[in-house]
């Protein structure tokens, strides 16, 4: 069977025409992105904000007909605007919510609603957000092995990649030759599995060498359907790895996702925490409640010799949590193994759960879980009991 190109895939949405325009969507010049990998089909359609509604038949369309393309496997049409959603106002989309509760959630199946403008996300019951002021300090390999540690504590577990430009999960779950498949109906992707949780990630949809050239409104629009049309099942903890900084992205997320909480990651040295104070900064200006840092590349112990280097200085994340009246959750030392085993897709947890790297993840872990609970017990909430085994 012949490999299925992009041609192919544009040509079978010029045969999707506009009743009002009477033109077709890629001379309209809505097809802004079509992503081909091994038969598995993503693109977007960014339509004017005013038709976005009535543009969910025509993405239904669209995904019929590019399903009709020989050597199609799977098909996701995602549906964007050019600008920020009418519920918001004034210039700064993020100062404003005037959707009242239980209004219908914008952009969702007929019948999905949301509570104060977030997605309606009824099978997960907790969702914490991994994140980083900057770039660099490991946030991905913790929050994987922070999943598989919820995971290794008895919990229904997910882990949701955010990073829409740059996705690691699929690499590091060992998911990078998986391929994303419907439920019955067709209705919902159904998330990707392996070592005991489930995954979504845009890198499922997109060579991993490809970069994704997308505007912030189609970043959005991706990443709140790639939460709302999956069937997730019943989730006890989601964890969110953000991409880093405190930009649209981070910001709408905090708006739109129920965050249960959040944790900061940074390594010790002083520039990597002045951003993870930015990060910790925007969490509580968003009303998020942040669970605490961790310290991550913390130190280093020559495998050879035993000596302890501390490559970034010591202990500023600890300190950092200090001045900051929040939780210190604990440090992570530099090792090669951990990178090592999360490049491979068998992260430090799940590859040898009884080391001490695998043990500074799973406590920390715990201590996250310990808050969760006292959050529904404060709010009269019963959360899962958690059995250590």
């Amino acid at each position: 069977m012949s490999e299925v190109t992009k041609d192919q895939v544009l040509e079978a949405l010029r045969t999707v025409i506009d009743s009002d325009s009477g033109g077709d969507l890629v001379s309209l010049g809505w097809v802004t992105s079509v992503q081909v990998k091994n038969g598995h089909v993503t693109f977007v359609i960014e339509v004017p904000q005013q038709r976005v509604h009535e543009f969910e038949a025509h993405r239904k369309r669209a995904e019929e007909a590019v399903n009709d393309v020989p050597g199609v496997l799977s098909v996701t049409g995602i549906l964007t605007a050019h600008n920020a959603a009418p519920h918001q106002c004034g210039t700064n989309p993020h100062q404003c919510n005037t959707r009242p509760a239980g209004a219908p959630d914008e952009g969702g199946p007929p019948g999905s609603e949301a509570m104060h403008g977030k997605l309606a996300l009824p099978t997960i019951k907790n969702i914490i957000a991994v994140a980083s002021g900057k770039g660099g300090v490991g946030k991905s390999t913790t929050a994987a092995n922070l999943a598989l540690a919820f995971s290794g504590l008895g919990l229904k577990v997910g882990l949701f990649d955010a990073d829409i430009y740059g996705p690691s999960a699929p690499r590091m779950l060992g998911l990078r030759d998986a391929r994303l498949e419907s439920n019955a109906d067709e209705t919902k992707l159904l998330p990707l599995e392996n070592h005991g949780i489930k995954c979504m990630s845009i890198g499922f949809m997109v060579p991993e060498d490809a970069p994704v050239i997308w505007r912030g409104p189609m970043v959005i629009g991706a990443l709140e359907q790639l939460l709302r049309d999956v069937e997730w099942g019943e989730i006890d903890v989601l964890v969110v790895d953000l991409p880093p900084g405190t930009g649209d992205t981070q910001l709408t997320m905090c708006q739109r996702v129920p965050l249960a909480g959040a944790v900061i990651v940074s390594t010790p040295q002083d520039i990597a925490l002045l951003d993870a104070r930015k990060g910790l900064n925007m969490f509580r200006k968003v009303e998020v409640p942040v669970f605490g840092i961790i310290e991550n590349m913390s130190y280093y112990i020559c495998p050879k010799c035993g000596h302890r280097d501390e490559i970034f200085a010591y202990g500023g994340a600890q300190k950092t949590a200090e001045e900051l009246n929040c939780d210190f959750l604990g440090e992570i030392p530099l090792d090669i193994k951990i990178r090592e085993t999360a490049d491979n897709g068998t992260p430090i947890v799940v590859f040898d759960p009884s080391s001490p790297h695998a043990q500074a993840y799973i406590n920390i872990a715990k201590a996250v879980w310990d808050k969760v609970v006292k959050i529904h017990a404060a709010g009269s909430r019963q959360a899962p009991r958690l059995v250590v085994h």
